[in-house]
């Protein structure tokens, strides 16, 4: 009788790299996302029914967004079993706080100039700007600068180095 042995393909390691990396930034985005919703929300209340000027209801909802995206990201977006963060959590506060007050200033800049100059609606300006500075500027400093992990242990060393710590 002849048996044929089907071998489980593994994917290579620089293809799972890839695939969590993405999955990291879809969360990412996610969170961004539905906070961002919400900010979005509170600048429209704060602007069209309290009559307060944009630029000043953008910099109160993106700080209640902020808030939220805080949390959210530190313990779903870019948590990992597999590391633990590099910094504490009154280093990443500090170093957040430092993303959040300039993209906010990112995003009232920008929505200024596009309202004030080529003349699209705050509404329609206000989306295009969180966009751009959502995905260059927000999303680059927060997964490598704010919520850096550690490197696993597994992978601090080469394999040789890895032998010679077995033994000791």
């Amino acid at each position: 009788m002849l048996t044929v042995e089907i071998k489980k393909k593994r994917t290579p390691k620089n293809r799972r790299n890839i695939l969590r990396q993405l999955a990291t930034f879809a969360r990412a985005q996610f969170s961004a996302f539905v906070c961002g919703m919400c900010d979005y929300g509170i600048m429209i209340l704060l602007t069209e029914f309290t009559k307060i000027h944009y630029t000043v209801s953008i910099a109160i909802a993106c700080t209640v967004g902020a808030i939220m995206n805080f949390s959210v990201n530190k313990y779903w977006a870019f948590y990992s079993n597999k590391s633990s963060y590099k910094l504490s959590l009154s280093q990443q506060l500090w170093r957040f706080l430092f993303v959040v007050v300039s993209s906010i200033g990112l995003k009232m800049l920008g929505t200024y100039l596009l309202t004030a100059y080529i003349h699209i609606d705050y509404k329609i300006s206000r989306l295009i700007t969180d966009m751009i500075v959502s995905i260059c500027y927000n999303y680059m400093l927060q997964r490598y600068w704010v919520f850096k992990g550690e490197i696993p242990r597994t992978q601090r060393f080469s394999q040789k180095q890895f032998k010679i710590m077995k033994k000791i």
